[in-house]
This record gives C-alpha cells, structure tokens and sequence, in this order.
C-alpha cells in the first residue's frame, strides 16, 4: 500500500525516516493519517533492516498541529460506537508508536500543538528547534489531552505536566526542553547534525538488545496498559458529546472567541 499522508526513505544504514505529509494543513492527523502510521508502525516493527527511526514533519510550516479539527467534528456527529471506534483508532497507533522495537528520534523542525506533543512524547528523544512552539491546546476548544495523556505524563511527569496540561498554553522551547518534551534544543542550521549524532550510536550496538532495552525501559516506566488506554478513549468521547466540545469546535469554524473566553 503507498501512503498518502506519509513518507518512509530508509538509507543504507538501516535508518529510516517517517516523514509528515500533509504540508498544506500542518501535519494535523486525519483518519488517513492515523491509519497510515498505524501501518507504518507495524512495517517498521516486522522489518528487520531498519536499526533507528527519525520522525520528522518535513518542511511544513508545522511539525505537526494536532488532530484535524474537521475529522473531530464528524465524529461529535457521529453515534457514540462510531465515536469509539474512531478514538480507539488513534489510541492504538500512539500506543504502537510508543512500543515500537527501534530507537525513535523526533526531529521537530517546528510548532507542534495537541497530538503533535503527543507523537512527540513517544518518540525516544526529541530534537527541537529555537524558535519552535508547543501547546497542549485541547481545553481551548473544550476537548481534554485524553488519548495523548498517558505519553506525554510518562514524558513529563505529572507535576511538570500538570503546568500546561490544563491550561492550553502555548510555550516556547526552552520551557518544552524543561518539561522533558524535548531532549535538547538547537539552532535550526543544526538540526539535522544533531539528529545524526544521536542516530549513529544506534548503527555499533545489537539491534535485538536495543529492542529488548527499550521493552525493558517501558515495563518498569508508567503503566500504560489496555486499562489505561480504554479509559482515555471513555473520556475522549465523554467529552466530544459535552456542549462545551461542541462550542469551542463552532467557534473555531466559525472564526469567533468561544463563549467562555473573558475579555
């Protein structure tokens, strides 16, 4: 199957690069997307050549800014089993990504807001940019972080977490690299070189150890269990069907403030 949403190049050292490709609406995650990465992460996973992963939004003005706000809306429409199904989708891709067997480096070129933090979060380390912004934007549209929560609290910390977390937000690099969401922090002419630097110690060790080091790693972290996942996506759709997800995502669409906003 050849990917829309998507890009995979693997070079000749086994590294592969996923790349972002929806340039023309910020990377938002549409069902597409979500789908194709669910995929991506499964080719990934089964193929034995590939010893690191670079996540990567491309060029686009965004690394990536969330979840498309139009794929949200059809689902505030739809039955609650739809509504379910649809959140259960973007649940166990974040979780494959979480679990993949190889070293994943975010090169983060750009903003990233909502489930961009949350792809962010699964990646092993995250590279970012000076000049970049971040946000976990949810509560502005009346949503809640729900799907993403365990990954980036796992990343962060619950009290480092809980200072953007509520708030929608938007902070600068230098705070993201403090809250744990990035691992450091570079000129954008750098980026790339440092992305190098931590790929190319992945290129002398044993893939099979790597994997299980990894494995290891997340057994004795967080628990992000099928019970942890199921509640996320419960309280995903309890609040696409509260009147408040309803108003904010109008209000967006409609280009005006959201009733709650104060002057």
């Amino acid at each position: 199957m050849a990917f829309e949403t998507l890009v995979i190049e693997t070079d000749d050292r086994g590294v592969a690069t996923l790349t972002l490709n929806r340039p023309d609406k910020h990377n938002v995650m549409n069902a597409q997307m979500i789908a194709e990465l669910t995929d991506a992460c499964a080719r990934i996973a089964q193929d034995g050549g590939i010893r690191a992963v670079i996540l990567s939004g491309g060029e686009a003005a965004s690394f990536c800014a969330g979840g498309d706000l139009r794929w949200m809306r059809e689902q505030m429409e739809a039955d609650r089993a739809t509504r379910m199904a649809e959140a259960r989708k973007l649940a166990i891709m974040l979780r494959d990504f979480n679990l993949l067997p190889k070293p994943v480096i975010g090169r983060v070129h750009a903003n990233a807001f909502g489930g961009g933090v949350g792809l962010m979060s699964c990646c092993d380390i995250a590279i970012g940019v000076e000049g970049a912004k971040f946000g976990l934007t949810e509560t502005r549209l009346g949503l809640i972080p729900a799907t993403i929560s365990p990954y980036v609290i796992a990343r962060m910390g619950e009290a480092r977490a809980r200072r953007v977390f509520m708030s929608s937000r938007v902070f600068e690099a230098a705070e993201a690299k403090e809250l744990g969401l990035l691992a450091r922090v570079v000129i954008p002419e750098a980026l790339d070189t440092v992305v190098e630097r931590e790929v190319a110690p992945y290129l002398a060790v044993s893939p099979v150890a790597v994997a299980a080091s990894k494995a290891l790693a997340r057994r004795l972290g967080p628990a992000i269990d099928d019970a942890v996942i199921d509640e996320t996506i419960e309280r995903l759709c309890d609040t696409w069907e509260t009147a408040d997800a309803r108003e904010g995502i109008a209000a967006f669409f409609d280009k005006r403030k959201a009733s709650w906003v104060m002057e």
